[in-house]
């Protein structure tokens, strides 16, 4: 580990000159070539590389994140951990082969739709330069050298990484550590920059060179940066993680069996991070008057936080207000007096007086069908809705009425027949769905599905976690009679690569 002492947060970034992005961009544009062209071996060593870079200046990059972000040093330590662990992960499946989704279909002279086929091969290829908007809520994981840079530079392009304002010095030395990484692995000049400023972003992603975007942040902000990309004179993809309220649904007779264990892990769901979580349990349905409400009304609820930055804090205030002066909304634990300090059930010793302190609200599922665009409704911080129903069928109504989520859960048994109803309904409404677990720690896996319907994604078929990232920046392309000596390893008569390949219609493996 480097002992060197991590910059200082007192000194302003300054945003990126348009002349200096326009610079950057046109070094991406040849960057992208010369990285799409490089072998699978090559690619995949570097990604280790910046992965060990990382590892090596951990203690510096820990201090500096504990600065800007108000992030515990324990949490941070396990981003990072996960941050680098998918790096090498996308090393391997870059090795493993079947993210080029190569396909053969030799010429056959008399193929049955009554014309002679000829010889296609088709494969995934690198899109070109990517932008990637940094999130605030994970600056590791999801920010400089996140899943999204992972899964782009693996995809064979240049990224361009436009920092979050949340963390500015972070991402500096992040960036500096990523960069002298692949050049230290032989990748091209331009093939990953930094930038900082709203003008930037914007202006990037507007431009001509850059193909691909991916976003991780607000509703509000995702929907502006995604009408954009489409309204340019040629649209590109852009993938935006937005907004989810991750509701979760507990059946009677899991309530009356395992009541205090649902309460606490409930609660540790939604306030683990301070609750800066984008899968938090937002709105928890449970049986009235059942011992699960109880649990939860007994329940000491952690110490105010602070939260990412006076902005996130701010926003968390509005939402939990808002959310409180619905008629059919009452308190349940952590309720708030006038001065928005906490008055029940709040363990604060040690907490600032301006932390926004945990709480949770109470509502019915009649009032939930009644008013869902008040009531499923994001608060991003250690907050939750508890709403009570008085019938299963009050479970499936509700599960109808959601809007698209990155996340929802049941709690339940196996004999339980609304559970067999709700999850074919929940199935259609999130991209990922929870039998007795909760929905914050997202495992990086070959099967994960970090997505969803709108608005939690701009992009339903897509996922931002799990090696399935990768095709989201990628392009099928097919050649048609071209020599086998020109054409790419994948798709060569020798298979030279060994990976999985389908010839004729048949999976090779």
């Amino acid at each position: 580990m480097s002992t060197a002492a991590a910059p200082t947060t007192a000194t302003p970034v300054a945003d990126t000159p348009i002349a200096e992005l326009d610079a950057f961009l046109g070094l991406a544009v040849d960057a992208s070539t010369a990285w799409r062209a490089a072998t699978i071996a090559v690619r995949g060593e570097a990604l280790r590389a910046v992965a060990e870079g990382l590892d090596a200046r951990a203690d510096d990059l820990v201090l500096l994140a504990r600065r800007e972000t108000h992030l515990t040093e324990a949490r941070l330590r396990g981003e990072l951990t996960r941050t680098t662990f998918q790096l090498r992960l996308f090393a391997d499946v870059l090795a493993e082969g079947s993210w080029l989704d190569a396909r053969i279909d030799h010429a056959v002279a008399d193929y049955p739709m009554g014309a002679p086929r000829p010889d296609i091969r088709r494969q995934l290829e690198g899109i070109g330069t990517v932008l990637v908007f940094a999130a605030s809520n994970f600056p590791f994981a999801f920010s400089v050298a996140g899943g999204d840079t992972a899964s782009a530079l693996a995809a064979g392009n240049a990224v361009v990484l436009k920092a979050h304002p949340g963390h500015p010095h972070l991402s500096d030395l992040t960036g500096e550590i990523v960069a002298a990484s692949l050049a230290a692995a032989g990748a091209p000049a331009g093939i990953f920059t930094v930038v900082h400023g709203i003008d930037a972003g914007v202006h990037a992603l507007r431009h001509p060179d850059v193909r691909a975007a991916a976003f991780t942040g607000s509703i509000a902000g995702g929907r502006a940066l995604f009408d954009i990309a489409m309204s340019r004179p040629e649209p590109i993809p852009f993938y935006g993680e937005l907004g989810s309220v991750n509701p979760a649904f507990v059946t009677p007779g899991a309530a009356r069996a395992r009541a205090t264990e649902i309460a606490e892990q409930f609660v540790a769901s939604v306030t683990g991070s301070a609750g800066q979580l984008c899968t938090k349990p937002g709105l928890l349905l449970v049986p009235a008057g059942s011992a699960v409400v109880d649990a939860l009304t007994a329940t000491v609820l952690p110490a105010p936080a602070p939260l990412l930055n006076s902005s996130i804090a701010a926003g968390f205030r509005r939402s939990v207000d808002a959310t409180a002066a619905h008629d059919g909304v009452g308190p349940l634990v952590g309720a708030r007096g006038a001065d928005g300090a906490p008055t029940v059930h709040v363990d604060a010793e040690g907490a600032d007086a301006g932390d926004p302190a945990p709480v949770l609200l109470r509502t019915t599922a009649a009032a939930v069908v009644a008013d869902p665009d008040a009531l499923v409704s994001e608060m991003f911080g250690p907050a939750a809705l508890v709403a009570e129903y008085d019938d299963e069928s009050e479970l499936v109504a509700v599960a109808k009425l959601l809007d698209g989520q990155l996340t929802a859960t049941i709690v339940g048994d196996e004999g339980d027949a609304v559970a067999a109803e709700l999850l074919p309904v929940l199935a259609t409404k999130a991209g990922r769905v929870l039998w007795n677990q909760w929905p914050t720690g997202v495992s990086v896996t070959w099967a994960q599905q970090h997505g969803g319907p709108y608005p939690a994604t701009t992009a339903v078929g897509a996922t931002s976690v799990g090696t399935a990232a990768i095709t989201r920046f990628l392009r099928p392309v097919a050649y048609q009679n071209v020599p086998d000596v020109l054409l790419p390893a994948a798709l060569q008569d020798a298979n030279p690569l060994g990976i999985p390949r389908r010839i004729d219609g048949v999976l090779q493996p």
